[in-house]
Order: C-alpha cells, then structure tokens, then sequence
C-alpha cells in the first residue's frame, strides 16, 4: 500500500523548470507520506512527473521503488501504483510464458508488464485492490485505473491542460495554483448526502474522482473515463446446497489469496460473524505454516458499565470474542478508546480524509489502526459482508426496504436541524436527496421477468454496494493509511460480489435470518453461539461524558465569532438541541450515528472549512 501522485501537460516541459517541479512532485509525496514512509521516489520527464510514498509489503527490497520504469521496443512507461493484486503468481506466469523476464518479486512490475502486453485490457485480468496511473511515452498517453468497487482511492483534476492526481486530495492541493474551494453543490452533499458522497466527485470544487471499475485516457485529445466492470444480472442456476458451497469456496479462497505477504499479517476480530470468519480462515491457514495469528478488538472504556441495548446494536461483543478465544490460539489484543481521545481524534480524522466523515467512528478506527500498526502493517477486515450479503435491517425491514430514498439516511430534517431557514432553503436537502437517489436506481441493472419485490431487492442491493459501501471503504482506507496500516477486505472480491448479486433473496435469508447464507456455508468454523449470533454494528462509546464533553467543544465553537460554521448554523437551535440531545435516538446515517453524532459532524465541519479556510 502507498499513495500516488503526478501530472501531465502535453504543452509544456517541465524540464524547463525541473529543480521547481521535482520540489513539487516531492512535496505532493510528502503530503502522502503517512501512507507509506519506507522508501519513495519521483520521476520528471518533458510533459509528465510522478511521485510515490511506498509502505513495503511485496519485495522488501529496494527493488520495490517506485515510480518503477519498464523499456520495450524503445518505448518507455513508467507506473506509480498503490495496492495490491492477489493473483500476482497465476500472472506472473502467464507473462514468463510470453516471454517476460522479471527482476522483482513486487506485482508493480506484474501490473505494468500487465499493461505492455494487453494495453487497457490488463484491468480485466486483475484480482484485488488498486490504484495506479501508466505513462506511455512514445503515445504520450496517461491512464489511471481504479479497482471494480473502489477500495483504494484516485482523485484528480484538470488546471490549464494539466491533468494533476493523487491518492488523496492533499497531494493536488500542493500542486502550484490548486487550492482548496467549495460552492453550493458541495454544501449539499456535506449536508445533504454526507459522510457518504457521490462517485466520481471530491467534494471539493473543480475536484474528482476516478470512479470505481473505471479507468481513464488522458493525452492529446483530450480526458476520457471509460467503465470497465459493472454488476451484470442474470438468472441463478445453482440450487441451495450448490450455492452454498460455492460461497463456502469463494469466500475461504479470497481470504487466503489476501494471506499472501512479506510482512506478518493480522485480523480484526470484532466478535462478529464477519470478522470471526475472516479471522478463523487465517488462523487456520497461518497454522499450517507453523505461524500463529495476531487478531485485535475493538471497544470503548466503562462500555460494560454504560451499554445500552438498543435494536441497533443488541448486545456488547467482547463476550463474542472471547468465544473465538476459546476455539482458536490466537494471540489476541483487546483495545479501547476513551470519550477525551476521541474529542481529540476527530480533527485527526478530518485530516487523514480531507472531509469531514463518520464522526467518532472515524476517530475511534483511527486510533485503533494507530495501535494495531505498532504490532502489523496488514490487517484483514470483515468489512463488506452485510452490503453484499443483505446484513442490514433495510434489507428485510419492510419500512427501509419500500423508503424512496437512501435507507441509512431516512430523515433529511435531522441533517438541518442546526441550519438557518434561508440556507435550508436555498440548499433544498430533501430534493438534492432525492434527485441522487433516483439517479442511482435509474442505473441498477434489473433482470427481465423478476417481479417488483425482485426489482426492490436488487434496487437495495445495488445502493448499497455504490453508496454505503463506498463509504466504510473510504473510511478503512483513509483510518488505516494515516497510520501506515493496510486493511484487505476479503469480502470485497468481485468474485463474491458478482455471484451474490444474482443469489435470490430466500437464499440468503432463509428462515428470516440475515445472512444466513453465510452462516450456512461457513458453519463448521465458527462456534455456534457466535454463528447464530443477531448482527451488532461496529461499537461507539456511551459513556455520558463523551456527551457532555462534545457539548463543550461545540459550544466553544458557536461562541467564537470567528467560527466558519456560524455562517451556516442557527445558533439558538443549536444550543436548544445540545440541553438534550441523547433524546434524539434515531440515527441520521447509518445505525450509529445520532444526537451525540450530529454534534460531532458539526464540529468536524467547522474544523474542516478553518483547516482549508473555505467558505461559500
């Protein structure tokens, strides 16, 4: 894992100006460092530059330095990528046969040959998580390619004929007369859609995305993305017993293609069914190779004094995970966070995303992937599992599953309970909304003959996979590369997604128990206890304080004048809101973010419009 960055202009030569645009390309690295701080490496020629921030996993050797150039036939292409291709051994051996000679043992060399050999068509061949741009200097031509389901990030803009990108934000704001601005449109998807966002935009003005199973063309012609994957329905062939051992196989192979690494590697092991199985895959694969598996979980200070069951999350998990413990040598560490970290976390959160994002579930992952790196660099995750298995209540609730519009994020009039009447006017959130999600079902890919229950299904099934999925993997992404940790989400293969995407709901809820497809093809390594286990979120903290604490924060915000969110809030409704606001039960995203969560946004917000002083 790393972080990528670079531009290109056909019309100018950087050469001309080298000294200043190496110091540019270093500076964009820089930038990115926290994703990557063992080696790095910057390439300038006539028309492009490139910079690379490298976290070593394949190839420990400096042969692994990128940006990493490949000459054939007089033609030049230099690649900076960022991931990790889980195939790289079935590829590799295709291309010796082709008549490749190899000098690394790294799959940046795999990709790139990859690309030589089959031009854009490569991406089709490729199992895992990427992002990585290929200058072709003979066609003076850049591509960028982005994984199928976006779990590694590629943003980009275009100033002048300069096409810049980065892994991150950050990095393009370091490019000369690139700077940080919003408008109204970015406004409405902080407020109206946020901490999810729309694919292929960055929030930020002028600023986008390569979106995921996408790639792009730029050279003299111009900029063109192209789509490359996409769901595909068709009827399921395969009866009950076929289907589950087909997903018994897919998912036991993914997780062990993910094991592959030259560092040691480790799991979240929340006390979920997702993690545990994650997590009982490894340890039984590492086993076998005389190695015992590093497994960390998650929780909050005084939890076990101020839980409150609630439908959401019924039960704590640490009773779970010492259920795995009783199965399996691991060797486990528990982890907490407390309520004043947190306050203190959430700023970091904003500037490991550049946005403002899940609040203290982004803090909270943050801090534990700052101490899990002490331990690991790649960390195996159970994340995914519920969007493409139908593990959230609005896959089954009747009153989610028929809403009209996103089901994590029902009611638009939380999101503007702290907004002046003319902003919320003039920001028109229910219809911004709205008008996202009917885009989004207008683009599902129905099968001809299913009935209107099927339609919905897959209408469910496909917001889900592009919108709130999208989001957590942004988040793992963004928590775990601040700190120089690799989260692999083996749930995430295209290979489960495209096969589950056409599994008829009875399957996968058979009995009325979500996800029970899962449990049914991977019973015979979980406990059962833990595998008849109701589904329970990621855990957040309920401890009073962290209530009263956020109180002060932000009211310390609203009374300081110069505070850019006095611009955009009713201050009367926020303080009426902050005398109660663990009343407000509902969550207004997700299953975990409510009163307490607004109240954090919100200062999120503030701290992200000082830290890049934005304003409308």
């Amino acid at each position: 894992m790393c972080g990528i960055a670079g531009f290109v202009n056909f019309n100018e030569n950087f050469l001309n100006n080298e000294i200043f645009f190496k110091e540019t390309l270093d500076n964009m690295r820089k930038a990115l460092r926290r994703r990557g701080n063992d080696a790095h490496g910057v390439y300038l020629d006539e028309n492009f530059g490139a910079s690379h921030a490298r976290l070593s996993i394949r190839d420990l050797t400096e042969n692994g330095t990128q940006p990493m150039i490949k000459t054939i036939n007089n033609n030049k292409y230099i690649i900076v990528y960022n991931g990790e291709i889980y195939n790289t051994d079935d590829l590799k051996k295709d291309l010796i046969n082709k008549g490749y000679k190899f000098s690394t043992t790294t799959d940046t060399e795999v990709i790139l040959y990859m690309f030589i050999e089959y031009k854009e068509k490569c991406v089709d061949y490729l199992n895992g998580i990427f992002a990585f741009s290929i200058y072709d200097t003979q066609n003076k031509t850049l591509y960028l390619f982005r994984d199928r389901v976006g779990i590694k990030p590629l943003f980009y803009t275009i100033n002048n004929n300069t096409l810049i990108f980065g892994s991150e934000p950050k990095a393009i704001f370091k490019y000369p007369n690139i700077k940080p601005e919003i408008d109204i449109d970015s406004l409405k998807q902080i407020l109206g859609i946020g901490p999810a966002r729309i694919a292929g935009k960055g929030v930020f003005k002028n600023l986008y995305e390569i979106k995921p199973g996408h790639f792009a063309i730029f050279n003299s012609y111009g900029f063109k993305e192209i789509q490359y994957w996409e769901l595909k329905s068709d009827y399921h062939k395969d009866n009950y017993d076929e289907t589950v051992e087909k997903v018994s196989y897919l998912v036991r192979d993914s997780i062990e293609k993910q094991l592959v690494s030259d560092v040691e590697i480790c799991t979240f092991l929340s006390g979920g069914i997702d993690s545990s199985i994650v997590t009982a895959v490894s340890s039984n694969y590492l086993n076998k190779l005389g190695k015992k598996l590093n497994t960390f979980s998650f929780d909050f200070k005084e939890n076990d004094i101020y839980f409150k069951s609630n439908s959401f999350q019924p039960e704590r998990d640490k009773p779970y995970v010492d259920i795995m413990l009783e199965h399996y040598d691991l060797n486990h560490n528990y982890l907490e966070c407390n309520e004043e970290e947190l306050i203190d976390l959430l700023y970091k959160a904003v500037d490991s995303k550049d946005l403002p994002g899940m609040a203290d579930v982004d803090a909270s992952m943050l801090y534990f992937c700052s101490l899990v790196s002490k331990h690991n660099k790649v960390a195996l995750t159970g994340e995914c599992a519920d969007e493409i298995f139908g593990g959230y209540p609005w896959f089954y609730r009747e009153d989610l599953l028929n809403s009209t519009t996103f089901p994590w994020s029902k009611n638009i009039d939380t999101r503007e309970l702290f907004l002046t009447n003319d902003l919320k006017t003039k920001l028109n959130l229910s219809e911004y909304s709205l008008k996202n999600y009917e885009e989004s079902i207008k683009n599902t890919p129905y099968l001809d003959g299913e009935t209107k229950e099927e339609c919905k299904r897959r209408e469910i099934a496909y917001l889900n996979i592009k919108w709130f999925m999208a989001t957590l993997l942004e988040r793992m992404d963004r928590m775990s590369m601040y700190n120089g940790l690799e989260a692999r989400v083996p749930f995430a293969d295209h290979r489960i997604i495209e096969y589950l995407w056409n599994v008829p709901w009875n399957m996968k809820y058979k009995n009325n128990i979500e996800k029970s497809l899962l449990r049914e093809a991977t019973k015979d390594l979980l406990p059962n206890k833990l595998l008849n286990r109701k589904k329970s979120p990621y855990p957040k903290t309920y401890n009073p304080n962290y209530e009263k604490l956020l109180i002060n924060e932000l009211t310390s915000i609203i009374n300081n004048n110069n505070s850019p969110i006095n611009n955009l809030i009713d201050k009367d409704k926020v303080i009426e809101f902050m005398k109660t606001p663990a009343d407000y039960g509902k969550p207004w995203f997700g299953q975990l973010m409510s009163g307490p969560q607004l109240m954090a946004y919100f200062i999120q917000i503030n701290y992200w419009m000082n830290k890049y002083n934005l304003s409308i």
